[in-house]
């Protein structure tokens, strides 16, 4: 087997859903900060464009930035982390959406890992639980309380 270096490799989470909406309403539940705080952060400021700086704040431990990479209404938003952890920091991630019949294909990427490392882990299996609750807040409008989020 002909592997890189650990070090040397980036390593991605991958998740695919179909929600029950237009992309449209999708687009804005992952892009727009008064819709994220609905199913992601506990709070979020941000300016949605190209270029645009995010504030992710889930706590005084994680209280992170990131800057837009893609803004392309409705198919693609992606940011990339430029205050975190040293695991995120160097990480982006992202929705492609298309649309499906009566409702929307979400492709979800997070991608730069350098690591598969205890909270690489812990991040994919959060992301699969918090789009869950992306796909609850856009087809039914449940909002699920911070401190019960994943």
């Amino acid at each position: 087997m002909n592997r890189m270096p650990q070090e040397e490799q980036q390593f991605a989470i991958y998740h695919d859903l179909w929600i029950d909406a237009r992309p449209d309403v999708v687009f804005r539940a992952v892009s727009l900060p008064e819709e994220l705080v609905n199913w992601w952060p506990k709070i979020c400021e941000g300016t949605p464009a190209a270029g645009g700086a995010y504030h992710f704040y889930f706590s005084d431990e994680y209280d992170w930035y990131g800057r837009v990479l893609e803004y392309t209404e409705p198919e693609r938003f992606s940011i990339a982390m430029t205050e975190a952890d040293e695991d995120w920091s160097p990480t982006c991630f992202g929705f492609e959406l298309l649309s499906s019949g009566t409702g929307t294909e979400v492709h979800f990427f997070h991608e730069g890992w350098l690591a598969r490392n205890a909270h690489y882990k812990r991040s994919n299996y959060c992301w699969a639980i918090l789009l869950l609750g992306l796909k609850n807040y856009v087809e039914r409008g449940i909002i699920l309380p911070f401190e019960e989020r994943e």
